[in-house]
């Protein structure tokens, strides 16, 4: 059952140290033909952040690994993953590269990832969440999770707490495949949008905040999607 499925995160530098190489020399040259990304200069160096991608293939943890991760920011990603991806070997691979499970089935141990995450954040960590939860074919933005904008509010009213400087940021992905399904030979456009600052939403009431911020976290999509 998806509930002996530990909460936990962590990076393994001996498989960390052959995966990436082999995804970003290997694995993703030989399957696809080009690989364009704008907007790096938009992942903050440090500090907490969220990468909020659309969620389109399979495919997309790597690319995000690849144009986001160690080999261009000089940091690891953590991983929310669907509990139902993290059996047997591949939940063994992904649990060494920073991945953690979510069970959306499950409250108690949905609640507890997400714990998991705001206590990520709250180390300074860089966690990948999908917002659109499932893949989605096609360009358009499908209607995102307030979840990601609750977990980063939480982690933001831990840190102002404790007086930590550096605000929780989420930075919006878009990611487009040339085909619906990638095939070999497919091209991939990534464009990374400006940060934004959770710490923009104090006025607002804890509800209140997680609607606006969803909503301009879908925006923010949404534009770059165009």
């Amino acid at each position: 059952m998806s509930s002996t499925i530990p909460v936990a995160s962590r990076i393994s530098p001996l498989i960390s140290a052959i995966a990436y190489p082999l995804g970003n020399q290997v694995i993703l040259p030989y399957y696809f033909s080009q690989i364009r990304v704008m907007g790096q200069e938009n992942i903050p160096k440090t500090g907490p952040v969220i990468l909020a991608p659309t969620h389109r293939s399979r495919w997309d943890a790597l690319i995000v690994a690849h144009t986001t991760g160690k080999t261009v920011t000089g940091r690891y990603l953590r991983f929310m993953v669907s509990a139902d991806e993290m059996r047997g070997v591949q939940g063994w691979f992904i649990r060494r590269l920073g991945g953690f499970p979510v069970d959306t089935h499950a409250h108690h141990r949905k609640l507890a990832s997400l714990d998991h995450t705001v206590n990520l954040l709250n180390q300074g960590k860089m966690v990948v969440i999908f917002p659109e939860g499932d893949i989605f074919r096609g360009s358009g933005v499908q209607p995102i999770k307030r979840g990601v904008a609750m977990v980063a509010l939480q982690a933001q009213a831990e840190r102002e707490a404790r007086e930590c400087n550096a605000p929780v940021q989420i930075v919006p992905v878009s990611l487009q495949y040339s085909q619906q399904i990638p095939r070999r030979g497919s091209e991939v456009t990534v464009k990374i949008g400006e940060a934004i600052a959770v710490n923009q939403y104090p006025q607002l009431s804890m509800k209140g905040a997680s609607k606006q911020l969803t909503q301009d976290v879908a925006a923010a999509l949404a534009a770059l999607a165009n």
